[in-house]
C-alpha cells in the first residue's frame, strides 16, 4: 500500500493521501469505513447498558467465591 504522509510547515503529520485504487480496495473489504465515526442511536446503547447490566448481575461473581467453589468439589 502506498500511503504518503501529509505534513504541516513544522513538520507535524496532519494527514495521509491513499491512491483511489487502495481506498476502495479497503471499502470492498470494510464496507461500513465511512460510517465508524458516527455516534450510535441512543435505543442502541440503552439496549447495549441495560444488556451489559443484566449481564453483570447474571453472571459476574467475585474470583473468591469462584474459588470458594472450586475448593467445595475437590
Amino acid at each position: 500500500m502506498t500511503i504518503q504522509e501529509i505534513k504541516n510547515e513544522s513538520g507535524e503529520k496532519t494527514g495521509v493521501f491513499i491512491p483511489i485504487r487502495e481506498w476502495e480496495l479497503i471499502q470492498s473489504k470494510f464496507p461500513d469505513i465511512e460510517t465508524l465515526d458516527q455516534d450510535i442511536q441512543k435505543w442502541e446503547k440503552d439496549f447495549i447498558d441495560t444488556r451489559l447490566q443484566s449481564i453483570s448481575a447474571e453472571r459476574l461473581k467475585p474470583i473468591e467465591q469462584l474459588f470458594e467453589e472450586l475448593n467445595k468439589r475437590i
